[in-house]
């Protein structure tokens, strides 16, 4: 029942566009999106404000939907910028649509 009322809630925004916001104003952070598109595989990097797809083709008109497609987040992963290959750069992730929407999760 939880999941079904975020899910709903989330409709409502654009995810996306408001993880880009906080983004822009942390520009030390990287979060990374993992999910699904029908059954194909969704990653999304944002760094500095800005969306990036490793996996689909992004809109890059900020006034669109980063994606258009139905899409769902299944996890979350913050890192601190910049990256190293020793991955000590890991903060935390979590599965929750909403966790990150708090700025003070960023941190």
């Amino acid at each position: 029942m939880e999941e079904t009322l975020t899910s709903q809630k989330m409709a409502k925004i654009d995810l996306i566009n408001c993880l880009e916001k906080i983004s822009s104003e942390i520009p030390d952070r990287i979060l990374k999106l993992e999910g699904f598109i029908q059954k194909e595989q969704l990653e999304i990097i944002i760094f500095r404000g800005f969306s990036s797809s490793t996996t689909h083709p992004i809109e890059i008109d900020s006034e669109k939907k980063v994606i258009a497609l139905n899409y769902e987040i299944k996890n979350f992963k913050l890192y601190k910028a910049p990256l190293t290959e020793t991955g000590e750069n890991f903060i935390r992730e979590n599965e929750n649509s909403v966790f990150f929407l708090n700025q003070k999760n960023w941190i």
